[in-house]
Order: C-alpha cells, then structure tokens, then sequence
C-alpha cells in the first residue's frame, strides 16, 4: 500500500477518510451530483478547476506539514508550519491562483473546492463574488469525486521512487513541486474522462463512497 511505503520512508501524507460517516443528507446530495454530471464529458468537464489539499510530513521533521493547493495546471502551492485560514486561503490561493487561471480561461470557468470552513467563509465567498467567479455546488464530503485526489498518490509513488529520497521538509517540498509539473497532461485528461463513469458509481452505491483509487 502507499500509506506503508511512505510510513518505511519516513514520509506520510494526509489523505480524507473515504470511510468516514456519511449522513442521509451526505448521500443525498452526493447523489444528486452525480445525476446531474454523470452525463457530463469532457467539454463540460474543461471549465472547471479542481483543487484539493494534502499534507505531506517527514517523521524525521517533527511533524511538521505542508499543504499543497493544485487545480489544472495551475503552480503547486506550498503552505508551511501554520494552519489555512479564510485570509491566507484568500491571499496565497484566491487571489494569486485561482483568479488569474479563471481570467485566462474565460466564460464557463468554474472553481471546483471542497467544503473545508475556510473555503466557504464569508471573506472567500466575497472575494468569489467580486470578482465573477462562479463555484460549483460540490456535496460535501466527496473526495472520491475528486480527480486531484489520485495525483496525490501518483506524487506520493514517485516521491517514494526516488533514489535522492528528500532528507528535509524543504527538499520534500521541491520534490513534490517537481513531480506535480512532470505528472503528463494525458494523465490529468484521463482522471477528467473518468468523471461520468465515477458519477455512476455513486449513483450505483447509492450515494455512498466509492473506492476512488481504484476508479479513476
């Protein structure tokens, strides 16, 4: 599993518990996406921007962690030793990323976040509104719906391949900026092909969560 080759090398990274409790309401509006996408190809799926987090630490490094912000081919942004506030995450993500991608990519873009609290915080939400950028209605706790999700073990794979393994939460960084701008773009319109079938799988499950390893 990845989990143990990461845990031998002294590496881990934080992934969202695909087991975690869901409500009725959870698999209800779970479920209602998919319906809605499971048609979806990928022209439909181009617009969008999807981003997602994980923290990746070093055993050896105290535990001290990195957040890694990706969507598209947008940079690898790297948050250090502090946790993501609504301000940062409006500052260091909103702002210097997320706006001038959607400038660039023109009528139709949609931001693709989780609902994590600072996402959905008032100040966010404002800064989306001023600046016309449209967000998708994501369910919450939906990870296997997430592409982004299997970039993160593809990094995680490669990091731990590596003959130079990184000694230093500063070398594990740059070798995860790295790997995420190496990953080939066939890969990440693979991982967008497979969303209509990953919708149906949900709707299959009947809302529940879906092994998105092994799906996308």
């Amino acid at each position: 599993m990845v989990r143990n080759r990461l845990h031998e090398g002294g590496m881990r990274a934080r992934r969202p518990q695909v087991g975690v409790v869901l409500t009725a309401q959870h698999r209800a509006g779970r479920l209602a996406f998919a319906r809605e996408h499971q048609d979806w190809q990928i022209r439909h799926w181009r617009p969008v921007l999807f981003t997602d987090e994980s923290r990746f630490t070093r055993s050896t490094c105290h535990g001290v962690g990195w957040h890694f912000f990706g969507g598209g081919r947008t940079a690898l942004h790297v948050l250090a030793r502090s946790s993501l506030t609504a301000i940062r995450y409006r500052d260091e993500i909103l702002r210097p990323l997320v706006r001038p991608y959607a400038g660039a990519d023109g009528p139709g873009f949609l931001l693709m976040q989780d609902n994590a609290r600072p996402h959905v915080a008032g100040v966010c939400q404002q800064f989306l509104q001023e600046e016309g950028i449209d967000a998708m209605d994501w369910p919450a706790r939906s990870p296997d719906l997430n592409p982004i999700e299997y970039i993160w073990d593809i990094m995680s794979r490669s990091i731990h391949q590596r003959h130079d393994a990184p000694q230093t939460v500063q070398e594990l960084a740059d070798a995860l900026v790295q790997v995420w701008e190496e990953i080939p773009q066939e890969t990440i319109r693979h991982l967008i092909r497979s969303m209509p079938r990953h919708c149906r799988e949900v709707i299959e499950a009947r809302g529940s969560h879906t092994h998105y390893g092994d799906s996308f």
